[in-house]
């Protein structure tokens, strides 16, 4: 039998955290990582071009992953693209650069015991990570690897919006991770000169050349090896690759990275989980954690679709023309993340922080994707960001290969489900007025210009699906349920944690990317000062 391989960390997933630390961790010469990636590598062209994220949904670069049929989309189950490749999310998502608000930070310090995670502590690894082309301190880095800037294509009708919304009452707000959140704008993209910049552009490949880096793409983690009495320790993982199962012992630590799915599903496998659901599946349990798997939450997002008039759709410029001008230039439409324009606002006067972000795409954006050009549109989504509902994850086998049960209870909390409606009343009322409401025609979805509350939940249960954010599966903190403890080490394990958006006590009022390359610089600060 061959020697099995020796590492001081194995980082498992090379996503939006495990890139993250593979890079941060390697900085130091003499510490040697092993990165496992399930995917491949990010070679596709629609990677690269901003506005083709979608085209990659459903393909061999999707884990093609499906909720259980959720009551209140109307019986449906709502499907979820999480990417397989090199930069995880990264590489898929819609680039969007949001940090969240204050409040999310502050609250996972003060309501579930994450001490060092308020905002003042959080921010300086934001700024790290940070490349930003045009904003500055003291809110932005200028010169980190993850590259951050304003759009070079900006269709008319996101403008039109920002107008209006500015004229419906909101402030115009130039940064969202500034001083303040709420307001209308145009968002910021994790985009170099107009291409994607994805985890992999920003951290991977800058430390692929160095020795004491290896990555392994293709590499499916089975299960992570435990060894001792009492408290286990965590020595490795086992993982397949081309076929083959293979061993990596880890000296130090390993980090698991998968992700708010695959990061629970790892645990459970390998008997770290709710006892009694382990056992149902036969897995012995080295730790019963009640928590894992708990907790889950996602942003959920159903957009007002209204066709337009004097004006063109994003759909349309799908071109090899335009595909030409983005290969030389990196130029035009396909530079637009689709999300080009948004507003963060409260529903309510007894609520401190937004409850609502809006997301606006200039064509019809519905059931995961753009649609073929038939009637030009534009979508203005309403999208809950202080989500109440909780969900859950579970396995369905033993067997890694078999996708885990996915819940997350969409609208059941009937307050998120009353916030939504509102959001989408403050939406009709910005879009048919000021500068955007000249290139409006006819409502699409809902089919009438004031609908009623009724009308609105049927079209948020038939149109709502998750904008892609779901975390909070390995909750971090010192309460009852949480998973790992503030330095994001597994409870009940040694030399096991959780790096990603799964420990998250609760979800960002945001896009959860940033949020996400922030845990895994100060994860990598904790890693070293422990060390």
């Amino acid at each position: 039998m061959a020697e099995v391989e020796a590492f001081d960390y194995i980082i498992i997933g090379a996503g939006s955290a495990g890139g993250v630390l593979a890079a941060r961790l390697t900085e130091d010469p003499q510490v040697r990582v092993l990165l496992l990636e399930a995917g491949p590598e990010d070679d596709d062209d629609m990677i690269r071009i901003p506005a083709g994220f979608s085209s990659l949904f459903k393909t061999r670069w999707d884990w093609n992953y499906w909720t259980v049929p959720q009551k209140h989309l109307a019986g449906r189950r709502a499907d979820w693209p999480r990417m397989k490749a090199l930069g995880g999310c990264s590489s898929m998502n819609a680039m969007i650069y949001i940090r969240g608000h204050r409040a999310d930070y502050d609250g996972w310090r003060d309501e579930y015991g994450a001490e060092g995670w308020g905002y003042d502590e959080v921010l300086p690894y934001f700024i790290r990570s940070e490349g930003n082309t045009r904003l500055a301190s003291p809110f932005h880095g200028a010169d980190g690897p993850l590259r951050v800037e304003d759009r070079r294509f900006t269709h008319e009708l996101s403008h039109a919006f920002v107008e209006s919304a500015v004229a419906a009452g909101l402030k115009r707000n130039d940064d969202f991770n500034g001083a303040t959140q709420e307001g209308a704008g145009l968002y910021q993209v994790t985009q170099y000169r107009g291409r994607r910049w994805s985890v992999a552009d920003a951290y991977i490949r800058p430390a692929q050349s160095r020795p004491n880096l290896t990555v392994r793409t293709e590499a499916f983690v089975t299960r992570i090896l435990l060894d001792g009495h009492g408290e286990p320790r965590a020595t490795g993982v086992e993982y397949s690759r081309a076929g083959v199962v293979e061993q990596a012992r880890a000296e130090a630590e390993v980090i698991l990275s998968g992700g708010a799915i695959n990061s629970p599903q790892v645990l459970m496998l390998s008997g770290i989980g709710p006892g009694a659901h382990l056992r149902e599946h036969g897995i012995d349990v080295r730790v019963d954690s009640p928590g894992v798997g708990q907790g889950l939450q996602d942003h959920p997002v159903a957009g007002t679709i209204i066709e337009t008039h004097g004006t063109s759709d994003l759909a349309e410029a799908q071109t090899l023309g335009n595909l030409m001008r983005w290969q030389a230039t990196r130029t035009g439409p396909l530079v637009s993340n689709i999300g080009e324009a948004g507003a963060f606002f409260a529903t309510r006067d007894d609520i401190t922080a937004p409850d609502i972000q809006i997301h606006v795409a200039p064509t019809g954006f519905y059931h995961n994707g753009i649609h073929e050009p038939v009637r030009r549109m534009v979508t203005i989504a309403p999208t809950l960001v202080d989500v109440h509902s909780r969900g859950q994850l579970r396995l369905r086998s033993a067997d890694p290969r078999w996708h885990p049960h996915i819940d997350p209870q969409y609208f059941d909390d009937r307050r998120d489900l009353d916030a939504m409606v509102a959001g989408f009343r403050r939406v009709l009322d910005i879009a048919w007025q000021g500068a955007l409401a000249s290139y409006l025609r006819t409502p699409f979805e809902p089919s009438v210009r004031e609908p009623s509350d009724d009308q609105l939940v049927d079209v948020i249960g038939r149109l709502a699906q998750t904008l892609y954010h779901p975390t909070s599966t390995c909750a971090m903190g010192t309460v009852e349920g949480s998973v790992v403890d503030p330095a994001l080490r597994v409870y009940g394990v040694r030399g096991l944690r959780v790096v990603d958006a799964s420990v998250m006590p609760k979800v960002v009022r945001g896009n959860t990317n940033a949020p996400t390359v922030m845990i895994a610089e100060k994860a990598a600060d904790l890693i070293a000062g422990g060390a």
